[in-house]
């Protein structure tokens, strides 16, 4: 891989990465000048101004401490010391409202930015030790789980979002989320209420968004009641707009195996190839994905390789958790016959834009026979301008570095 036109890229330097964990006075704007002084990046006006933001944040991580979560706890008979002493985590929180957490960072921007990549800096040095950087996609699908636990465990629970955002928080007073989107109702209802009570926990959030925060689930139902949502974003993270010139994903040098156009014999030939070199050394079967309570079958898979036609994937109604199953249990991923899509097919745009996510976060291998380019597949439609991010990681996942991360250790080729 040509490091120096990927400032994308989420490899730190070996040098730097063993300075920071001995140790060393090392904030992200370090890292970030470092990684352009080696060479790794060009220089970027635009990223060095957000690594300039995070660099303040992780100034005032240095010296915050965060006051302790008390574990959620089930409901007992208290007598008045006990009473008196469960009051105590509640009256050290109150000392702590006049010395509030530091303001978390949004960054927006255009796809293939670097906003992931600084983002990963900042996380790779940031002076917390209870902290986690999650896809947000990912990050939902836990909620809803834990959600449901919780009815499950407490039929009688009327709330169950602070107990949840306590559990959170104990675990996490950093939150890294890459990638944050709105896409489903459910999801735009529970968040309001979740980020405010986060917030009230002394979480602190940094984010990737392509979107701004006053646009987040707009123009849909139920847009408005998600309002307040919106407000909240604001009183409590700073936006800063990443908007470099160069998509960095793009210019990469691309193989020709992974996205075949047109979809004809000669395409399912080659992918069948695909199918057989990495699949080798095990029999076709169908397996039965179990998860969360759902089922999901799947009716060609070879050991690492999982085949579909387009439509049993997208034209179905498969969500965020379906495609992420299918995105652990299968390193490899092979789609025959993706159509060109039209202004009719938003809903099939939008269930294949969160399969990409799912598979590009796991990183995945995408092989795939289709009637049209990525840039050329869904040009119109509501949602046509989300889907740019959707063919940007396209582009870059049949990028020839991209199969090389895949295969080197660490990639998914290499997981257990």
């Amino acid at each position: 891989m040509n490091a120096i036109n990927d400032n994308t890229s989420d490899r730190v330097s070996d040098k730097v990465l063993a300075s920071a964990i001995v140790g060393q006075d090392v904030g992200p704007l370090a890292l970030y000048e470092d990684r352009v002084s080696e060479g790794l990046l060009r220089p970027d006006p635009d990223q060095e101004r957000v690594a300039r933001r995070l660099d303040r944040l992780w100034t005032e991580l240095k010296t915050y401490h965060p006051p302790a979560v008390p574990p959620p706890e089930p409901a007992r008979k208290k007598g008045f010391l006990s009473s008196v002493v469960s009051r105590i985590p509640g009256l050290l929180h109150r000392e702590q409202e006049d010395a509030p957490p530091p303001r978390g960072v949004y960054i927006v921007g255009r796809v293939g930015r670097g906003k992931t990549m600084l983002m990963d800096l900042f996380f790779s040095c940031a002076p917390l030790k209870k902290k986690q950087r999650i896809h947000f996609l990912s990050f939902m699908q836990e909620v809803h789980q834990r959600l449901r636990q919780l009815k499950i465990d407490n039929p009688g629970m009327s709330d169950p979002i602070p107990p949840l955002a306590r559990t959170i928080a104990q675990d996490a007073t950093l939150l890294c989320f890459d990638e944050f989107q709105i896409n489903d109702i459910a999801d735009a209802m529970i968040l309001g209420r979740l980020f405010e009570a986060l917030f009230r926990e002394h979480v602190i959030i940094v984010a990737t968004s392509n979107t701004v925060p006053g646009d987040l689930f707009q123009n849909r139902p139920g847009a408005d009641a998600f309002k307040p949502f919106i407000a909240i974003i604001h009183r409590n993270l700073d936006t800063e707009t990443l908007d470099s010139e160069t998509d960095y994903r793009r210019g990469r040098e691309q193989d020709d195996t992974t996205w075949i156009v047109p979809a004809d014999e000669t395409a399912r030939h080659r992918l069948d190839k695909v199918v057989a070199r990495y699949g080798e050394g095990h029999k076709p079967e169908k397996v039965t994905l179990e998860f969360s309570g759902r089922s999901l079958p799947v009716d060609h898979a070879q050991g690492p390789v999982a085949r579909f036609d387009f439509t049993s994937l997208c034209s179905r109604p498969l969500g965020p958790g379906d495609f992420l199953a299918v995105a652990k249990r299968f390193p490899v991923i092979v789609i025959d016959d993706i159509p060109s899509l039209g202004p009719d097919d938003a809903n099939v745009a939008r269930r294949f834009i969160t399969l990409i996510d799912a598979l590009y976060d796991n990183g995945n291998l995408l092989f795939v026979s289709a009637d049209a380019t990525p840039d050329q597949l869904f040009p119109e439609g509501e949602g046509a301008d989300a889907f740019a991010r959707t063919a940007s990681r396209l582009v870059e996942m049949s990028s020839e570095s991209w199969l090389a991360r895949a295969h080197a250790p660490g990639g998914c080729l290499s997981r257990p």
